[in-house]
């Protein structure tokens, strides 16, 4: 059967069910005419329809007149079977019959014939050629929106604001998407239709404009495979509609994400998903994914976008150069899986813009992220997917946007330790080559009151012969402790390291006592190592999963993605120097002869004095006026968050390549993330720490120095908080994910003594004797976190 035949037949058993044949004897239990029958609504209809044409159940003859494939209902003359495509004048037109016969049979059947038909909906709601070169919503005159769709957008929206008020008409146009969809499928899978005609592209602004697409009965029905259908389309035709879209308002682009999230998240919790049937195999999760993609991309297109003022150098990797042991990954049959990037994204690359490149989007990037989804993503099979499978599977780290960071955090979690496995690989390989056992571990020995100097040059020297040992797992013995390091002890290397750099003494750095952030010291005198070092020491943090009490405005971890600072980060980094050019920039009097300014400012060096920089040539010449003070200060903010600082910046960016070069972390993560891979949370949660904490050598929750512990800790101050944290933990700070994320165990240990409580923070673990009083507790653990450092044995 052709598809023309079998749409036919659909609808005659469609109308079948809803109207009946006309005849008052009908004994056909498949007729609505039939006494017997149960009356159906429409999307139950448009289900049995398909059925009963799979199976050629009884089909009665109509009553009334056919006109080719056009069933006419009874009870209106006029059958609009001239009717082939849709304008807003026809619709209106038909509207105005029924309503005057009462009757929107007419509308229902044009709505059906026409939405369920492909070459029927491209012709549909063309633009007015008289007025297509007036701006309108989806071809405005924003960069960034594309004027070659032919939709008129305005006039879809407009019909489906009358269709909705309905209800048969919604009926309708859910059943005829029900049928169109797999026909489309087909179009694009088979016969390249958009390629066969650009013009394609304007069923689904069409179709995405329906304001109900994320009802349950389209949730269930017809949605899936719509997005299914979209997610096929080519890249050229994708990138269109996210330039169409990025054009839009903001409630039309929300009501878009919001249709696709709920998707989503309806899929997911209906659904149960295990190790044999991932949530990367529903492919109704994955299309909607997809989809999704696309009106994230908008929504980057559609706000603030700087995709100028990009730092990236070639040359500047790190040290991470192709050597022999690529080529030694590559014998090994491993190279796909230590390649150095991910896949490029080939939507992104056509659209020529990054999430990176957003200022501010028009939508939260927070809004993207499905909870539901993170629940049930098992990230160390999504990260083979990523990393070996991406051509066959579907890894949702392609989406990162739809990741929560702790998801993320996961997977580049798996990325490092495999990294960190490869290289005790290659040092048993090289070893037992050349007769040598090389240490399998970056093991640094530091003394603790010369840690800068033996950390230094230790680091150094690797960085300089063999940098690929900064992937291996690190490994921190201080001279005469006898602490192991499985994790706590490198915890406090970080830390003391970086009081040690950070301290306003070295000078490496400037403190603002306002924002309570360091810059970098445009006059310092300490050489390139030194920032080379910090970088080091940051990129070691995320490999090895540490959390450093750093404090660097935004711009500095944009800058380590790739971007230049800008006027927009001057809030943040310079908030005093922002003001003063903001009103500059906002003055209405006389700006050459009320500011008496030039093109020649003036900074502190190291030791105070005042230092004149030229910002361009004979620069003490030039006045600021009103005509070139945009200019003035977009050389001023480049100078003071640039190239003043651009020695030392190179440096610690070099030193922070060095160990994450290869990683997908700037892939994945947008620069607030990779603050708080660096630095974690400072917000505190407590209660949910005690929600997720364990216990074990005779404590449970219900024990009562265990209650009496927690009513401590509640009661204590911020500081003494952080304190508790510092002595378990290491750090002051929350992990990604928050305190809930962090697998802390409280252990007995003993009976009611005059022992402090003790805690091994490579585990997270709590040593608590039974003390005899709450009161006791209180005075043994706020001595214990107040005065511990160090890992000597007492």
């Amino acid at each position: 059967m052709n598809r023309s035949a079998a749409k036919n037949l659909i609808e005659r058993y469609f109308w079948q069910l809803t109207d009946g044949c006309g005849n008052d004897d009908c004994d056909n239990e498949f007729c609505a005419s039939c006494r017997h029958f149960q009356p159906l609504d429409r999307n139950a209809a448009a289900v049995r329809a398909l059925e009963l044409c799979k199976i050629n159940a009884k089909l009665c003859d109509l009553k009334t007149s056919q006109t080719g494939s056009d069933i006419q209902p009874p009870g209106l003359e006029e059958d609009f079977s001239d009717v082939h495509y849709l304008t807003e004048n026809t619709v209106c037109t038909i509207l105005s019959v029924c309503e005057e016969e009462g009757d929107y049979s007419a509308l229902i059947r044009v709505i059906g014939r026409i939405f369920s038909n492909a070459n029927a909906l491209i012709k549909s709601f063309r633009k007015d050629e008289i007025n297509s070169s007036e701006p309108r919503d989806g071809a405005s005159e924003h960069p960034g929106a594309s004027l070659d769709v032919t939709v008129d957008i305005d006039s879809v929206r407009r019909v489906y604001e009358r269709l909705q008020t309905i209800e048969q008409a919604e009926s309708a146009l859910l059943t005829a998407l029900v049928y169109l969809t797999p026909n489309m499928d087909l179009d694009l899978e088979y016969l390249e239709a958009y390629e066969a005609n650009p013009d394609y592209l304007n069923i689904f602004v069409i179709l995405m404009e329906n304001g109900n697409l994320h009802s349950p009965e389209y949730l269930e029905l017809a949605l899936p495979q719509l997005c299914k259908t979209m997610s096929k389309l080519p890249v050229a035709a994708l990138t269109r509609l996210c330039k169409l879209w990025s054009g839009y308002e903001l409630p039309h682009i929300r009501r878009m994400m919001e249709t696709f999230q709920q998707l989503i998240t309806y899929t997911v919790v209906s659904r149960e998903y295990s190790g044999e049937h991932l949530v990367n195999e529903d492919d109704t999760v994955v299309a909607a994914c997809k989809c999704l993609k696309l009106v994230f991309y908008a929504n980057v297109l559609g706000g603030n976008v700087d995709t100028e003022h990009n730092d990236d150098d070639d040359d500047d990797d790190g040290g991470a150069a192709d050597s022999d042991e690529l080529s030694l990954h590559e014998l090994l049959g491993e190279e796909r899986l230590y390649k150095k990037g991910p896949q490029i994204d080939l939507l992104e690359k056509e659209l020529g813009v990054r999430p990176i490149d957003s200022r501010k989007p028009l939508i939260p990037f927070e809004d993207f992220v499905n909870e539901s989804l993170n629940d049930v993503v098992e990230m160390d099979k999504d990260f083979t997917f990523f990393k070996v499978d991406a051509e066959t599977k579907f890894s949702f780290q392609t989406c990162p946007f739809v990741l929560n960071v702790f998801t993320k955090n996961q997977g580049l979690y798996y990325d490092n330790r495999i990294r960190m496995y490869s290289e005790r690989r290659l040092t048993a390989l090289y070893g037992a080559a050349q007769g040598q056992q090389p240490s399998p571990y970056l093991k640094l020995k530091v003394r603790r009151d010369h840690i800068i100097d033996d950390a230094l040059v230790r680091l150094e020297m690797i960085s300089m012969e063999n940098p690929s040992d900064l992937k291996k797992q690190l490994f921190v013995e201080f001279e005469g402790e006898q602490g192991v390091d499985e994790g706590g002890v490198s915890k406090e290397f970080f830390q003391l390291v970086l009081e040690e750099i950070f301290n306003p003494d070295i000078g490496m750095f400037t403190y603002d006592d306002d924002t309570e952030l360091f810059w970098f010291n445009s006059s310092s005198l300490e050489n390139e190592a030194q920032y080379t070092l910090v970088g080091i020491v940051l990129g070691l943090a995320i490999y090895n999963n540490c959390i450093l009490d750093v404090h660097f405005p935004m711009v500095v971890y944009r800058k380590l993605m790739g971007k230049r600072g800008t006027f927009c980060d001057l809030p943040d980094s310079h908030p005093g120097l922002y003001q003063s050019l903001k009103e500059l920039l906002d003055y209405n009097g006389d700006v050459e002869a009320d500011m008496a300014l030039t093109f020649q400012i003036s900074h502190a060096d190291l030791f105070g004095s005042p230092v004149l920089h030229d910002l361009k040539e004979k620069a003490e010449d030039i006045p600021v006026s009103k005509e070139n003070r945009q200019e003035f200060v977009d050389l001023y903010t480049d100078y003071i968050l640039n190239t003043s600082v651009e020695r030392q910046f190179r440096a610690f960016k070099k030193g922070f390549l060095m160990v994450t070069s290869e990683s997908p972390m700037k892939y994945l993560f947008r620069p607030e993330e990779v603050e708080l891979l660096i630095c974690g949370s400072r917000k505190l949660d407590f209660e949910a720490l005690e929600k997720t904490v364990e216990y074990d050598g005779g404590y449970t929750k219900d024990t009562q120095i265990i209650k009496d512990f927690w009513g401590t800790l509640h009661s204590f101050g911020e500081e003494q908080k952080r304190l508790f944290l510092q002595f378990t933990t290491g750090t002051d700070r929350a992990p990604v994910g928050g305190l809930g994320k962090l697998k802390m165990i409280i252990v007995k240990n003993g009976s009611d003594t005059e022992r402090l409580p003790t805690s091994h923070t490579c585990f997270n673990a709590l040593l608590l004797p039974e003390y005899c009083s709450k009161e006791k507790l209180r005075e043994r653990l706020l001595k214990a976190i107040t005065y511990a450092k160090g890992f000597g044995m007492l």
